[in-house]
């Protein structure tokens, strides 16, 4: 009796992480379709992200709803309860990722009348190739609790904040000099703002790993690796 609860429990756990593993997809190919539709000014595409938030959202209530009755069924301790309230963290910021998603989407919906800039936001490009490979290394890692490629995502965020900083400066110029595109420079600004909030979405869910592997909180500065 006591191995076909261990293996129930086994089977339990494995369920929620398919199921945020499925969330983790969707929010991907929302990244994905909107960083491209941004800087092509594809519309169509840019809608496509809209349609997957239902599905993102059902999911996010899922997990949390499934964490709940695991809690209270089991009444998990140590790493097995850090888990489960990992995995409701990590589903919570993957649906902000998304959230983040639609907002480049409503982006693109503003500037898809303007001409796309002579650099072909080569800036935004940077940073969206950066954020992607962040959330894709963290949604591994956390499916295989690899602490080593939750640090590396944990470090590559400060890539993200220099990518934006420097967006950031050459937009400003770009004001300055000339306000033809005003609207196209403000959208682009907010544009990388929403992947840099992603990048540190990302960062969160690498944290929770190192939270559950190691049972400490490295979410405030001056947490040093050990």
């Amino acid at each position: 009796m006591s191995r076909h609860i261990s293996e129930q429990y086994d089977s339990e756990l494995e369920s929620l992480n398919r199921l945020l593993m499925e969330m983790g997809g969707l929010v991907e190919r929302q990244l994905r379709s909107a960083a491209r539709a941004f800087v092509t000014h594809d519309t169509g595409l840019a809608a496509e992200v809209f349609t997957l938030e239902t599905d993102v959202n059902r999911l996010e209530l899922a997990l949390d709803d499934e964490c709940v009755h695991i809690i209270a069924r089991r009444q998990p301790a140590a790493r097995d309860l850090r888990l489960l309230i990992s995995i409701m963290k990590a589903g919570t910021d993957l649906e902000r990722v998304g959230d983040e998603a639609c907002k480049i989407a409503r982006m693109t919906e503003q500037v898809a009348t303007f001409p796309i800039p002579d650099n072909g936001y080569l800036g935004i490009q940077h940073m969206r190739d950066i954020v992607i490979r962040m959330l894709t290394t963290t949604l591994d890692a956390f499916a295989r609790l690899d602490l080593d490629a939750a640090y590396e995502v944990i470090a590559t965020d400060a890539e993200v904040d220099d990518g934006f900083a420097a967006v950031d400066r050459a937009l400003l110029r770009e004001i300055a000099e000339q306000s033809d595109f005003l609207q196209r420079s403000v959208n682009t600004v907010w544009t990388a703002r929403a992947l840099e909030r992603i990048g540190d979405h990302a960062k969160n869910i690498s944290e929770y790993i190192v939270y559950v592997i190691r049972g400490r909180d490295v979410r405030h500065p001056g947490a040093a690796r050990s």
